[in-house]
Formats: structure tokens, sequence, C-alpha cells
């Protein structure tokens, strides 16, 4: 994983118009590049500042250098120090354990750097595969947010999910 810049502009628009990553997303299918560059942008401004709210990654293979995806970080910015993640691979990365890796980084990087109390995550009660992850990645369901995600026109509900300092959490 590495901080992204506006150089990877291209591989996050390519897997933002890959509707199968794109079924449980909120923002839906970029229309052009510049709709990728403006999301992008929020996150990369961000690291100039003294008190960052966000982190965004790259995901990519250590051996191979493919690219697999993208992952990040919101933080709450006050006293309840917590941090909200994300991430959206590939489909030729699914179900091959990377998701799972990439979620407990993002857990041990919000605990051991930002020494956060609260790692979360909200996840589409249809997207079975994040929910899978999100589970083994030590994380624990504790909520349901009723019709919360306006996916494709459609009210979708939410699972919320997370993880606190002192839960037990396998590295």
């Amino acid at each position: 994983m590495r901080e992204m810049t506006l150089e990877d502009v291209d591989n996050i628009h390519r897997l933002h118009c890959t509707e199968e990553v794109e079924r449980f997303n909120t923002i839906g299918i970029p229309r052009h590049k510049g709709d990728t560059i403006e999301v992008m942008l929020s996150a990369i401004e961000d690291r100039e500042l003294d008190e960052r709210s966000q982190y965004a990654w790259t995901v990519w293979l250590a051996e191979e250098g493919d690219f697999v995806g993208e992952a990040g970080m919101s933080l709450s910015g006050d006293r309840f120090q917590q941090g909200e993640i994300h991430y959206s691979l590939l489909p030729d990365f699914w179900e091959k354990g990377y998701a799972t890796e990439i979620v407990k980084r993002l857990i041990m990087f919000g605990f051991k750097v930002l020494q956060l109390h609260r790692v979360q995550a909200g996840v589409c009660t249809e997207n079975y595969r994040s929910i899978r992850v999100l589970e083994k990645s030590g994380m624990s369901r504790e909520g349901l947010r009723r019709k919360v995600l306006p996916i494709r026109g459609e009210w979708k509900d939410n699972f919320h999910y997370a993880i606190v300092e002192d839960d037990p959490f396998e590295e």
C-alpha cells in the first residue's frame, strides 16, 4: 500500500468504472476522469495539513507490481478518536485474502500509528463478500441503519461494523 497521488488517476478511474466494484458504492460510476480526480483530490490535498482528516492508498501486489485497488480511512478529528475505513479491489483479486489483509493493515494503522480508540466500517447488507472480510478481520457487527445508502436510485440498508483498541485482534 502506498499513499495515493494524481499519478494513480488511470488506475483509480479504471477501478471505479468497473461495474462489479461499484455495485455497492454510493458515489456511482464516474462519468469521466475529471469526476475521479475530484474524488481523489480531497485526500491528496489533506496530506499537506498539519492535522489530517483522511488517508488514501493505492494497493499493489508486492512481487508482481500489479494494481489491486484502493483503500482509505477518514478520521473523526475529535475526542472520539475514530477512523472509518473503506476499500475497493478489482474483481481479479477478490476471494484471495487480499481484502482481509488490507482491512487488517488499516486497523493496525489506526490503532498503532494514529492511536485511535475505534476503527469502523459501513457495508451494504447485500454485500456478502465485504461482510465476510470485516468479520474475518476481527470487526463486530454493531447494528443496522435502515435505508441509509443511496445506490442506483434505491435506498439500501447498511450494517455498521467496528473494532475497539482493546478488542482481541490477530495481526
